[in-house]
């Protein structure tokens, strides 16, 4: 849906008529309402109760040669905003199912709106580090500068959720009152094998005893920092460890570091998981009371960490034997070599293995600012990953979500991984 013939939203339009026609304190008067309601304008479609009317606004303070939205909303991930007239209001107006819950940004315009290069992850951190949050959009979702981390910086995302976005909304990941609260300790682990120290954070539920006469359940998710504070994983477990829906379980969170070690290390990197086998979790057993049964540890992550924790469960079955991915990014093939997909052919040539699996992904996440030569998309590439399994016979678990490739899906859907993989009536 195109704005350049004029707005497509009612609303707008109607502003654009008393525009048009002079009438006093017509702009005066919209930016008091947005100002008042927020935005995006979300408008209902006539005799279509499943697409809503999605309108992105910006108020230009100064001369700017244009700003855009950056979302999956649409095929085209950036789109630029249409000046009303010669005012200071830009907008953008798209449909979109009304199911939907995501985040967007905005970004000032750029001559060049096609996706980075997927070889070149700089500069998508450095175009990132340039978007704005949407000022007249109080929700927001922060990711906070780590400052142990030098590539780190602030990033701002707004938040949208149109009416029918699932509800109860995200019922697990608030702490709820009368609910006891595990503990959330930070670590260092040095590793020989990759030359680096991390922090780990480790989770204990409550109650958590080394003298406990069965071990404790192990989870592990790569980015740590990312699942302990923006999920909240912690809070996530407390809930279901309260409601019976899963025994308690010690959860370990190793960091990524940076953004550019974590891409060489979560990319079918054969030293992280030796990493894994060697150091992070004899470390873990050695500290705390957990299992050794495979079929009681789980490794997770997204998008990069679910190829990461698919590929460490392939080569450590005796190790793990539950993977848990969130939007896993499937199509990436070995560093270096031509062929995308690479971990899905491995799952196809071998034999089965004694593994369970959780998959998720979203609907918009066909598209990306980040393109990776011919590859397929992160949707197609989690179909055809679910579909080598069923084929194998592995057991495995797919939900596909309305929404994007962001935090603000995966903390809903973690429980729904962890409630299949964890399910306490078959502990």
């Amino acid at each position: 849906m195109a704005d350049s013939d004029g707005p497509s939203s009612p609303r707008l339009m109607l502003l654009q008529k008393e525009l048009e026609s002079g009438y006093p304190g017509a702009l005066k008067n919209f930016w008091e309402e947005i100002a008042a309601n927020g935005t995006p304008l979300i408008e209902p479609i006539d005799d279509d109760s499943e697409q809503s009317l999605v309108t992105f606004l910006w108020q230009a303070k100064d001369e700017l040669p244009g700003i855009s939205v950056v979302s999956l909303l649409t095929d085209q991930v950036v789109n630029k905003m249409t000046r009303m007239l010669e005012t200071d209001l830009w907008y953008f107006t798209c449909q979109a199912r009304s199911d939907l819950r995501l985040t967007y940004q905005l970004e000032p315009y750029r001559p060049d709106d096609e996706p980075v290069d997927g070889d070149d992850y700089a500069a998508l951190i450095a175009r990132f580090s340039k978007m704005k949050e949407d000022s007249f959009n109080p929700r927001t979702f922060v990711f906070e500068k780590d400052e142990e981390d030098p590539e780190s910086f602030e990033l701002v995302r707004s938040v949208i959720e149109l009416p029918q976005a699932p509800a109860p909304v995200q019922p697990w990941i608030e702490q709820r009152e009368g609910v006891p609260r595990g503990k959330v300790e930070q670590y260092r682990l040095r590793s020989e094998i990759l030359n680096n120290q991390r922090r780990v954070w480790v989770y204990t539920p409550p109650d958590y005893a080394s003298t406990r006469s069965e071990p404790y359940t192990l989870l592990v998710l790569f980015d740590g920092r990312a699942y302990v504070n923006h999920v909240p994983t912690p809070t996530i477990l407390d809930n279901l460890i309260d409601a019976g829906l899963i025994q308690p379980v010690v959860a370990v969170f190793p960091d990524s570091l940076s953004s550019s070690i974590r891409l060489q290390e979560l990319v079918l990197h054969p030293p992280f998981n030796e990493f894994l086998a060697k150091e992070l979790i004899p470390w873990i057993q050695s500290n705390f009371h957990v299992t050794d049964n495979p079929q009681k540890m789980v490794i997770g992550g997204a998008s990069a960490g679910g190829l990461a924790a698919a590929y460490a469960a392939m080569e450590l079955p005796d190790i793990f034997g539950n993977v848990l991915s969130q939007s896993g990014a499937f199509r990436f093939g070995l560093p270096r070599e031509e062929g995308h997909e690479w971990l899905t052919r491995q799952f196809a040539a071998t034999e089965k293995l004694p593994l369970k699996f959780y998959l998720d992904a979203g609907s918009l996440e066909t598209k990306s600012l980040r393109q990776i030569g011919d590859a397929p998309n992160l949707l197609e590439s989690n179909h055809n990953f679910r579909k080598v399994l069923e084929e194998k016979g592995y057991d495995v678990h797919y939900h596909e979500f309305s929404g994007g490739h962001d935090y603000i899906s995966w903390r809903g859907t973690l429980s729904d991984g962890l409630l299949y993989l964890l399910d306490s009536a078959s502990q």
